[in-house]
């Protein structure tokens, strides 16, 4: 459920009209519903309301500080994952215990301020992390909680770049490495090895990888249990997929009568780390059309958005709908001609979606829907673009919550050569 629908002819973010939006605060823009936010944590939350899981909003997902501020404010705490979203994890006064910490690059000063600001614990990759961490620990004379990142080679039925759980990506580790590490955790001085993480992909729409997974990992928490091992936490991870577009992912409800079955017999205190599921149709992408350009083999929409603003149709053929902010008959002779949507940027991966069908001329609007979620977090700079601003919207008053750059933003840092 979101709350960017038509009324009136018109699209409307909660009862706010988007054409309005765009020419007050300029395209391309961001702009989010707070309102579905709001419903979307929530669902998760009651879903799991049995257990009371801890609920660490995944910050790369969209890390905005105004987002951010309102999902601590709902409860949520944060997974982060490197020490730039620490930073901001700080500047929103997220309770210090509720911010868990993957990656698998953590470096020496980004563990140092994170063990000293006393998060709740770290998601280790790999050995040598581990050895990093208990190193650094000691050095500060600390000690630290982590959790290790199991690996259980499962497929999750998703694109292979956001596919994390099968045994050929860098993410977590085998079984076997995982028992020895246990087994073996005196080693470790400086950390008390308080639980397991798995996160086996994103934009997931299926729970049977959950429950493949959910299975390997009970068993090998029976293994350790046998070994005098004992568990404090199971971090669930997060990849509970969204409508982009035909796909019918499962609810949050669905997804817990699935999965709680499993998480009561491990009876281990859970924390889960949803981005997508709570951001990915709260957000979306407006652009200005520049130009339409037919040629003998195509037609091209072309719109002051690009692959700089929205990187994920380009960096994997992700799709998103594309609407005009206008209803218009379906009749319309422009409408029965398909083109692709593209930006200024050069490149011919920059495009937003291809052989769409839209009934638009020079100087409508359109909006890319589904663009919560890895839209801003993953947007560049290149071509020297400056970035869009980003608002946010609660019933029929739009807030800035992002500024849009200039070019004096652009050059801010660099040193002219004399």
């Amino acid at each position: 459920m979101h709350y960017f629908t038509f009324k009136r002819g018109s699209l409307y973010c909660e009862n706010s009209k988007v054409e309005s939006l765009a020419k007050r605060f300029g395209t391309p823009l961001y702009i989010y519903s707070q309102r579905t936010m709001y419903e979307h944590f929530s669902k998760l939350k009651n879903a799991f309301k049995e257990i009371n899981p801890l609920i660490c909003y995944s910050v790369k997902a969209s890390s905005n500080l105004s987002i951010l501020k309102l999902l601590v404010g709902y409860g949520a705490g944060l997974d982060i994952v490197s020490g730039g979203e620490l930073y901001r994890a700080r500047k929103v006064k997220c309770p210090v215990k509720k911010i868990v910490y993957a990656s698998v690059g953590k470096t020496d000063e980004e563990l140092r301020c994170a063990i000293n600001f006393g998060i709740l614990m770290f998601n280790v990759e790999s050995i040598s992390e581990l050895r990093k961490i208990n190193a650094v620990a000691r050095k500060l004379k600390k000690k630290v909680d982590v959790a290790l990142r199991f690996n259980p080679d499962v497929e999750p039925n998703t694109h292979s770049y956001i596919t994390t759980g099968k045994k050929e990506t860098k993410f977590g580790m085998d079984k076997e490495t995982l028992k020895n590490i246990f087994f073996g955790a005196g080693v470790y001085s400086n950390l008390n090895i308080v639980g397991i993480h798995i996160h086996i992909g994103s934009q997931l729409t299926d729970s049977k990888p959950f429950i493949e997974t959910l299975n390997k990992v009970k068993n090998l928490i029976k293994d350790l249990e046998q070994k005098g091992v004992s568990l404090e936490y199971l971090n669930i991870g997060g990849g509970l997929g969204i409508v982009y577009d035909k796909e019918r992912p499962q609810t949050a409800q669905e997804f817990a009568d699935k999965i709680l079955p499993s998480l009561r017999s491990i009876s281990l205190k859970v924390i889960l780390e949803p981005g997508r599921f709570i951001v990915g149709n709260a957000g979306i992408l407006v652009a200005k059309v520049i130009y339409i350009k037919d040629t003998p083999a195509k037609r091209f929409i072309i719109v002051d958005a690009a692959m700089n603003d929205l990187a994920r149709p380009a960096l994997y053929s992700a799709y998103h709908k594309i609407v005009s902010l206008k209803e218009k008959a379906a009749s319309a002779s422009a409408f029965k001609i398909a083109a692709d949507i593209v930006g200024p940027v050069c490149e011919s991966g920059d495009f937003l979606g291809k052989n769409r069908h839209l009934d638009v001329g020079e100087g409508d609007y359109i909006a890319v829907l589904g663009a919560g979620a890895y839209g801003f977090s993953m947007s560049s700079n290149y071509n020297s673009r400056p970035r869009a601003a980003e608002i946010l919207v609660k019933n029929t008053k739009a807030v800035l919550i992002r500024k849009r750059e200039s070019y004096s933003d652009l050059v801010k840092g660099e040193m002219l050569l004399r």
